[in-house]
């Protein structure tokens, strides 16, 4: 993942399901990355800060995420650094709302490419924002748990707690 020369501020954090890294541009909030997740960054040159506002309200908010006690961000993200068809799916993916799920088949529809459906799904893979990107919530067009940056179960646990399964 390449972002356009902006400076990234980092910091990391604890959750249930182990650390996760969070990313903030001037834009806002450009990552939150499980430990060992696929895809993640090369994080040369960027800039521990845990003060920075939008890492500090990201962590807020995921901390009640995973206590149960929120079900939607309020966050500024910049999702400025994948190519137009992966904000267009990023984008698509924040349309799914908290307990509910959709097929990597309606999401290539919903996004207008409903041909696309591998396509699709690598740009769900990619998804820079886990968890407030909610890309845990794209499952397989037989109800099937399919592919998971983070790991499968961290996607079966992130379901688990929006009462999916």
């Amino acid at each position: 993942m390449k972002f356009n020369s902006t400076p990234i501020c980092t910091t990391l954090i604890d959750s249930p399901h182990g650390r996760m890294l969070l990313a903030a541009t001037d834009a806002g909030l450009a990552g939150v990355w499980f430990d060992q997740q696929r895809h993640s960054p090369d994080t040369t040159g960027w800039v521990s800060d845990a003060a920075h506002p939008v890492l500090r309200k990201a962590a807020a908010q995921l901390g009640d995420y995973f206590a149960g006690r929120r079900q939607h961000f309020d966050l500024p993200l910049d999702l400025s650094h994948g190519t137009d068809f992966q904000r267009s799916v990023w984008q698509a993916l924040l349309a799914i709302a908290p307990g509910q799920t959709t097929s990597y088949g309606a999401l290539s529809t919903a996004v207008g490419r409903p041909a696309a459906v591998r396509a699709v799904g690598s740009a769900v893979g990619r998804n820079p924002i886990s968890v407030i990107v909610p890309c845990h919530r794209v499952i397989g067009s037989d109800g099937s748990l399919t592919g998971y940056a983070g790991g499968l179960h961290r996607k079966t646990a992130l379901l688990q707690l929006e009462g999916v399964l």
